[in-house]
């Protein structure tokens, strides 16, 4: 898409969004609502930290404005969260964990990989799949919430199956990088039916950031 083409596909995601909330927008919508679709544009034009920084702001000038919104917002990700939880982590066992901020360091030494189901506000997660130590022959982990940065570091000893979407930001694989709205990834490993050992991890982010890399 070239800079003219982004540029109304912008103004008309601004149009849209001002006939659909025009009635509740007051000054501070307003100019969330332009620190957003600026950082849009940064970010679908390459400039992907800056991006962040503006939807950040957009974001949390939003938040002060519709408290109740945002709220809302939380409690059907949460609701969704819990669903796509029974519906996928079909063992018991598994650890399900909620809260407004996460971190999960699993790169820096040998880690035990369990199931897991996890929902936040604010989240990161590094992970180095040969550094794991799995218990059981399938791993389901499942990472969902509003902001989220995700680093996943693919090992040979593993068949891995990748659903993710992430509403504002990026998803990276390898050397290719898609920046802007409504980015998927739907990818398996090509020994996922032959390995011995499975994961299979589930994304989903309102806003964030997700890097996949192989040895």
């Amino acid at each position: 898409m070239d800079k003219r083409n982004r540029m109304i596909a912008i103004g008309l995601i601004g149009v849209g969004c001002l006939m659909i909330f025009g009635r509740w927008l007051g000054f501070f919508s307003i100019v969330a609502l332009l620190f957003l679709l600026l950082g849009i544009y940064r970010t679908t034009s390459g400039k992907v930290k800056q991006g962040y920084k503006l939807l950040g702001v957009g974001a949390v000038l939003l938040m002060l404005d519709h408290l109740l919104l945002v709220l809302g917002i939380c409690l059907i990700s949460l609701g969704m969260f819990f669903v796509k939880s029974r519906r996928m982590q079909r063992r018991g066992g598994f650890m399900q964990k909620q809260s407004f901020s996460s971190r999960f360091d699993w790169d820096l030494s040998p880690w035990v990989m369990r199931s897991l189901s996890a929902w936040h506000v604010l989240g990161e997660a590094d992970i180095d799949l040969s550094l794991a130590m799995a218990e059981d022959p399938e791993t389901v982990m499942l990472f969902q919430g509003i902001f989220g940065d995700t680093d996943i570091h693919l090992s040979e000893d593993y068949g891995v199956e990748i659903e993710a979407f992430v509403l504002f930001g990026s998803i990276e694989f390898g050397s290719h990088r898609d920046t802007g709205m409504l980015n998927r990834l739907n990818w398996k490993s090509a020994n996922y039916d032959s390995c011995a050992q499975k994961v299979k991890f589930n994304i989903s982010y309102l806003m964030g950031d997700l890097d996949v890399r192989a040895d």
